[in-house]
């Protein structure tokens, strides 16, 4: 893949308005999703469409990535829980947005994603540690549909695979005030993105922000095959 296909992919985005803020923009631009794919792969990572990484698991498309960014709003200093790291990719855009190099370190919030194929936790490890994002993102090999209650509470949650509800966990696990985004259905079909907000009251408000199709989650809280 050239850096031009992945400029006219993030152009593309912005002309069609799925990315809107210039800090969620300049991360994409930031973070071509090539180095995030196994080899024979980055040849279609300007290509808008999921794309497989292994184990049986698939990399979001950029379009995707970029709602979940935008829907997040992301500020500089947020700790965030991704619930399945996959390549690493979907946290390192992230981190461009809570803890961009040019801030000051002390402001920096942080990433930990919670990945529990163990194969593709030391993917997304390794790929994280190359790309020079292993002071701001921590990769967990643990059952994400848990949490990792360890550094809760978090001011943002992300899962990146369908739940069959939403885990008891995770709600627990968002800061008052808090967001969290998650996909909730079916294995397969019939899946929809929810905003989850938790108000400083600590109660919870769910919008729909439409149809979506991700690999399902797996775990305690997860689809049971």
């Amino acid at each position: 893949m050239e850096r031009k296909d992945w400029e006219r992919l993030i152009d593309s985005l912005v002309r069609e308005g799925i990315l809107r803020s210039p800090k969620v923009i300049k991360a994409m631009r930031s973070v071509p999703r090539g180095k995030f794919l196994p080899e024979n792969m980055q040849s279609y990572s300007a290509v808008d469409t999921p794309l497989p990484i292994g184990f049986g698991q698939t990399v979001s498309a950029p379009h995707m990535v970029s709602i979940m960014n935008e829907a997040l709003r992301l500020e500089i200093g947020h700790k965030v829980l991704e619930v399945g790291a996959g390549s690493g990719w979907h946290a390192a855009t992230i981190a461009e947005i809570v803890a961009p190099k040019d801030a000051p370190r002390s402001e920096w919030g942080h990433v930990y994603t919670v990945e529990i194929v163990q194969g593709l936790a030391e993917y997304a490890r390794k790929n994280i540690l190359n790309e020079g994002y292993g002071d701001r993102v921590t990769i967990i090999c643990a059952d994400g549909s848990l949490g990792y209650p360890e550094k809760a509470p978090y001011d943002r949650i992300l899962v990146t695979a369908a739940a069959p509800d939403i885990p008891k966990p995770l709600i627990e696990q968002v800061k008052p005030g808090g967001i969290m985004l998650i996909p909730v259905g079916s294995m397969h079909l019939f899946q929809t993105l929810l905003k989850v907000t938790k108000g400083v009251d600590g109660k919870i408000k769910e919008e729909n922000l439409g149809g979506v199709a991700f690999v399902p989650l797996t775990g305690e809280h997860g689809h049971k095959f």
